[in-house]
């Protein structure tokens, strides 16, 4: 889709800084209030010019020439006070108003659901939070007060510039008119370009992100100098799209050059003339060059700030773009509350497809009870997870209902429902923090006990207190420092803290060894007599208790069954059991081959 017809129109941006500057307003007047009355004593200096050339110097009234150096004084110190006071005022606004849009943006981004982020980079959306808010400081700080205290001050001095010579002053505005006209065709020019800006910088960091948090696979495959190349390539761009945005602001920065060039010399041809034909005295003209600065200043203003303001513009642009997905609980407050669960799980002709056509999930039905385990089985690809994901409200069906406890699930607080829920994906993630930390995440404001208790069920303790500083050790980034199988177990402790009705483990035992595994399989065995199960396993020895097995092939529920019932079926649960024993029992009697 073409660019212009994506971006948002300006008249709904205009709105929404409206809304941004009318919560900070009491701010913003006080500091539009110091900046008019720093303006006026701005005019003082420029006004007493004409009094010490007609009358001190013209008229000998040397009486005045300490009072207006007195006036000159105390406008100068105003102006100084009004200027520290501005910075400050101003200052603290733009950052509060920059730390609320951060919060918000990044409270909407987080409730928004999992296919989001499916097709959005991490890093992205990092430089959309945190960079894109930095823009709207033009709006609600120094930027937009200073452009309309100039534009105020201009009218002022436009006054005295009539009353002084309305002939000059109705040519100056012609061609400020003029330079008016250009500025506007500038900014609607750069705006598309600030807009591109962000959304480049924000695909560079992403991969960047990406780049540096993979940076073991890529040392692994040598591949220092292709991501170096997909990095130079997008700087190249960000640098590209400067170079536009710099060539148009230069161009601003000349035009007000000759606005002002041309604003003398209008100056210099006029009032030159008016003083011979004795329309004007010395001190007139004196004054008209000090005020016709006053009225020109704004353009310069104009260039620079307008520049700003445009790119606040823009970050708003990606902003509002940001916000324009719903979020997942957009819809809770007229959903069914839902304050207890007993974990009744019922799939009623499921269908679901992530892209239109494509169907992953094809009518699925189950039926899996308060307090059973079902297991999951079946090659890559066959829906597994997607299943779950249906279970976690991660999705929603195409056709077909998830029903909790005989109720709709789509029709349910997704928050509500999901305090419920206890999870141990593939990927098991860890924050940079302690382990402590990581397995109270589920349960915030825990005590130290619970959280030791859920370990030593997890079979974690031991490895934790082998540490120099047990619980409270650094795991690092992604939990780095630690083992694939001592991650697994802290994940694993981390679900149980929650105390869910309804469990999902996902290959939660994949990265332990035999006897670790064992040890868990145990703990879990026991804590799954009170919950609602899902185990997806490849490794077919841990699901033998289930108390029922799914087989999935191409989003289809191919076999159902207890490990007995399917294994004496002699079907695709058979082959798959079989075929694994095989490569196992290779593997153990024959162990140097798989090296080979």
């Amino acid at each position: 889709m073409d660019e212009a017809k994506r971006r948002p129109p300006l008249r709904s941006v205009l709105r929404e800084a409206r809304d941004l500057i009318a919560q900070h307003r009491a701010r913003l007047l006080l500091g539009l209030g110091l900046m008019l009355v720093s303006r006026l004593a701005g005019i003082v200096l420029p006004a007493t010019s004409k009094y010490l050339i007609d009358d001190v110097i013209g008229k000998g009234r040397t009486d005045l020439l300490v009072p207006l150096a007195i006036a000159g004084g105390v406008a100068t110190l105003v102006q100084a006070l009004l200027g520290f006071l501005l910075a400050q005022i101003l200052g603290v606004a733009a950052q509060r108003a920059i730390n609320d849009m951060r919060k918000s943006v990044q409270a909407h981004v987080t409730r928004l659901p999992v296919r989001f982020f499916d097709g959005t980079q991490t890093g992205a959306l990092i430089s959309r939070i945190m960079t894109d808010a930095e823009g709207i400081r033009n709006l609600v700080g120094n930027g937009l007060v200073e452009l309309v205290g100039g534009l105020i001050t201009a009218g002022l001095a436009l006054g005295v510039l009539f009353w002084l010579n309305a002939n000059l002053t109705l040519v100056l505005l012609l061609v400020l008119a003029a330079s008016g006209v250009g500025m506007v065709r500038l900014f609607k020019y750069l705006r598309p370009i600030f807009r591109e800006r962000g959304k480049i910088n924000a695909e560079v960091t992403g991969r960047l992100t990406e780049s540096l948090g993979g940076i073991r696979v890529v040392k692994a495959y040598v591949a220092e100098e292709h991501e170096q190349g997909v990095f130079r390539r997008g700087v190249d761009r960000y640098f590209e799209n400067i170079r536009k945005s710099i060539g148009g602001v230069a161009g601003a920065g000349a035009g007000s050059t000759l606005v002002l060039g041309a604003v003398g010399i209008l100056v210099l041809l006029i009032g030159g003339r008016a003083i011979l034909d004795g329309r004007m005295t010395l001190g007139d003209l004196t004054a008209y060059i000090f005020f016709a600065g006053l009225l020109a200043a704004p353009v310069v203003q104009v260039a620079s700030i307008g520049t700003q303001i445009t790119d606040a513009f823009a970050g708003m642009d990606r902003i509002r773009e940001l916000r324009a997905n719903a979020t997942e609980d957009a819809e809770d407050a007229s959903r069914e509350a839902c304050p207890a669960v007993e974990g009744h799980i019922r799939f009623e002709g499921v269908w679901f497809e992530y892209a239109p056509g494509r169907p992953v999930l094809k009518g699925i039905d189950l039926d899996a009870p308060p307090g059973t385990t079902t297991a999951l089985v079946g090659s890559s690809g066959s829906g597994k997870t997607t299943l779950t994901g249906l279970v976690m409200g991660f999705h929603q069906p195409a056709r077909g209902r998830v029903l909790v406890d005989g109720r709709d699930l789509a029709r349910l607080r997704l928050f509500d429902y999901r305090a419920h829920l206890g999870v141990v994906l593939q990927d098991d993630f860890l924050f940079d923090g302690t382990i402590a930390e990581n397995v109270g995440f589920s349960r915030p404001g825990v005590d130290r006990a619970a959280i030791e208790e859920v370990c030593r069920v997890a079979h974690a303790d031991g490895f934790i207190r082998s540490f120099e500083k047990g619980y409270d050790s650094v795991v690092g980034e992604r939990g780095i420092k630690l083992s694939g199988g001592q991650r697994q177990r802290l994940t694993i402790a981390r679900a149980l803290l929650a105390e869910p009705r309804i469990l999902i483990l996902d290959e939660a035992t994949s990265s332990l060894d035999s006897e670790s595994e064992a040890q868990i399989q145990a703990g879990l065995r026991t804590l799954r007599s009170s919950r609602t199960t899902f185990v997806i396993a490849h490794r077919l020895s841990t699901i033998r208790s289930a108390d029922q097995i799914l087989v999935l092939e191409g989003g289809v529920i191919v076999e159902r069954g207890t490990h007995a019932e399917l294994y004496a079926k002699g079907g695709r649960y058979r082959e798959l059991h079989d075929r694994q024993y095989d490569f196992e029992h290779e593997r153990f009697v024959n162990p140097g081959e798989e090296l080979g």
